[in-house]
């Protein structure tokens, strides 16, 4: 007997529009909201997540809804492309929704009621997005998500700083959007506006060229790809911590979604040289992601840089797919393609993870500069544990999830035959070379993370009266870090599962696997057993410990530690979060727009500050800016006139008709 999956996929957005709707309704009864309808929600995402994952190797389903405009209903559909999406979201979603039941606070900048309504609107409209099946139904849903999403990121809309960070998410967002749907105008052709249709116009290798970029800029702007990235850095740390987590662990993967929907299903062929776009635009935008990442002091604008990374990532590794599917090798391109969603899942549940502990620290110690913090293991020992665990995984270190997705994309690069264009042959060890020097980097930026928040000693007095997170918040955590637990030491079973998605994105699949080994191109040339790794690391472990405690037991004796001369240490002499960024910060200068306050000798209060800008801020936008402002005063003078000059004005465009006409 079929499962529904269609049938509960659609519930479970129902319900998370009536529990939005409900909050809405109990504006100020924070309990209820809170323990009440937060945890309901968490609910209707396992539901969500468990019609999904039957979906993947299901036959597709559709459905027409009467909604919309008249002749244009919503038609849905859910295949094994969107039921992965909406998997990973559900079980995102589940977790984010646990920790916001102890997360928000009654004086989180809005209504609880109202937030309550904001954030299950924006879980829904993420869903719809990934079950339209036409152009008319994806746009509707799109722009519902931004909206949703912008309001939640100006929660605390009195900050102005929030405000304009809010504004320009919205800006960006919506120029995206224009691309979109002008991808869709260009693929509909002859045909109406459903996803059917598109995929049955088979346009022109031009007019294919032209979509898929219009697809590559609008999704690009909504995932953070450079140079459309500058909302990210902004709008993630000025939203509620569990609203960071869903953007940047679930909202930008629809954006990947629609990237893969476009390229894949919805055009029938792909140019070699698209692929090569892809992956020079995706390693250059994962290699800068990280470089920011390494030098900010914000715990949350490092996180938002490093989302920009593992997008890069994942642009680059699509890229790859592409340039393997044109060169008709659909066995490497289903390589590249698991490595892509592998990661897309990893990065949902490590960086959701990563968010929500910053959320948690920043409760316990109102703090989000690093400078002010440190010493928080002694504190919060359950959130700085789990914590490590996503610090690890998104290290890429083994077993954890991590090292599994960017292992597979680095095999899919090392281990290729000789391709037709010497070219391409030339680019693929460069690639391979940037995506190793963009993980090591990454894990340089995790081990700022981490040993700046919770190791050393505290940096302020204050950080003495923090108090660990509570019991929905560390069941939300420990959630998390299971599943990168699983993720890591199960890849072989993910990577089977994958096999439908795969089978419609690119008509192949990597082949079976061993329950033990996971060996994409044959145990000979490379293979990985992450339960082999994990029996190693546990009995290394386990061994070193029973050595110490063997040769050392009963010799054990307290005293000072050795202090270097310096008998009256402080916090202020431990490593610093722009100590760790300043090797970066030298090494990749011409990345940075640098900005430096150097102190007079003569100053009785000396003060050196060092500032790293995004220069594309300067290269792009700001001579936008200046030239709307000048278009702007030149509107206002022409505003401002005499009735004669308007008299004017009419004259000369009726003289310009008349001769156009004649």
């Amino acid at each position: 007997m079929a499962v529904p999956t269609l049938g509960l996929i659609g519930a479970a957005i129902v319900a998370w529009l009536a529990i939005g709707t409900i909050g809405l309704a109990a504006q100020t009864r924070f309990g209820f909201v809170s323990r009440g309808l937060f945890p309901a929600g968490a609910v209707a995402g396992l539901v969500l997540a468990a019609g999904a994952f039957c979906a993947v190797g299901a036959p597709p389903q559709s459905a027409v809804l009467p909604l919309g405009l008249p002749d244009l209903p919503f038609h849905l559909r859910v295949d094994a492309l969107s039921a992965f999406f909406l998997l990973l979201l559900g079980v995102a979603g589940a977790a984010v929704s646990v920790y916001s039941a102890g997360y928000f606070r009654e004086s989180e900048g809005a209504a609880p009621g109202l937030l309550c309504f904001q954030y299950h609107a924006f879980l829904a409209a993420m869903a719809l997005v990934l079950v339209a099946d036409d152009a008319y139904a994806f746009m509707v849903a799109w722009e519902a998500m931004a909206l949703a999403s912008f309001f939640l990121v100006t929660t605390d809309h009195r900050i102005a700083e929030i405000r304009r960070a809010g504004y320009l998410y919205l800006l960006i967002a919506h120029i995206g959007a224009i691309a979109i749907l002008l991808a869709f105008g260009t693929l509909k052709g002859g045909g109406d506006y459903t996803f059917a249709s598109m995929r049955a116009a088979a346009p022109s290798p031009g007019w294919a060229t032209v979509a898929f970029f219009l697809a590559l800029a609008g999704f690009g702007a909504k995932a953070g790809l450079m140079p459309l990235h500058v909302w990210l850095p902004e709008a993630h740390p000025a939203a509620p911590s569990p609203v960071s987590a869903l953007m940047s662990g679930v909202m930008l993967k629809t954006a990947i979604y629609g990237l893969l929907r476009v390229t894949f299903d919805l055009l029938p062929a792909q140019a070699w040289w698209w692929g090569v776009v892809a992956l020079a635009l995706g390693l250059a935008s994962a290699l800068f992601g990280v470089i920011f990442a390494a030098v900010q002091t914000d715990m949350k604008r490092l996180l938002a840089w490093s989302s920009i990374e593992n997008i890069g990532i994942l642009v680059a590794g699509i890229g790859l797919a592409i340039l393997y599917k044109a060169y008709g090798k659909p066995v490497l391109a289903a390589i590249a393609m698991t490595a892509v969603l592998y990661h897309a899942f990893n990065h949902a549940l490590f960086k959701s993870l990563l968010f929500l502990a910053t959320g948690s620290v920043l409760h316990a110690t109102h703090e989000r500069s690093l400078g002010r913090l440190g010493g928080l293991a002694h504190k919060m020992p359950w959130v700085a544990a789990l914590a490590l665990i996503g610090v690890l995984a998104i290290a890429g270190l083994p077993p954890l999830n991590g090292f599994v997705s960017e292992w597979l994309l680095i095999q899919a690069f090392l281990f290729t035959p000789t391709l037709p264009q010497s070219f391409v042959n030339m680019l693929v060890p460069l690639a391979a070379a940037a995506l190793v020097l963009t993980a090591a980097l990454a894990a340089y930026v995790m081990v700022k993370f981490y040993g700046v928040i919770f190791l050393g000693r505290p940096r302020e007095p204050g950080l003495a009266y923090a108090k660990d997170a509570g019991r929905w918040e560390r069941a939300a955590l420990a959630a998390l870090a299971l599943g990168c637990i699983v993720l890591g030491l199960a890849p072989s079973a993910v990577i089977g599962w994958l096999d439908p998605v795969n089978a419609l994105l690119v008509g192949a699949t990597p082949g079976p696997g061993h329950w033990l080994m996971l060996a994409p191109f044959g145990e000979e040339r490379s293979s990985y057993a992450p339960l082999v790794v994990l029996a190693v690391v546990g009995a290394v472990v386990l061994l070193t410990i029973q050595i110490v405690h063997r040769l050392w037991h009963g010799r054990v004796r307290r005293s000072d530690p050795w202090d270097c001369g310096f008998p009256l240490q402080t916090p202020r002499m431990q490593d610093t979060a722009e100590g760790f960024g300043q090797p970066i910060r030298q090494v990749f200068e011409p990345f940075f727009r640098m900005e430096r306050e150097l102190p007079s000798p003569f100053d009785a209060k000396p003060r050196y500050r060092v500032r790293a800008d995004d220069p594309w801020w300067a290269w792009i936008y700001l001579p936008i800016v200046r030239a709307t402002e000048w278009a702007g005063r030149l509107a206002g003078r022409l505003q401002h006139g005499r009735i004669s000059v308007y008299l004017t004005f009419s004259f000369v465009t009726l003289l310009a008709l008349l001769a156009f006409v004649r």
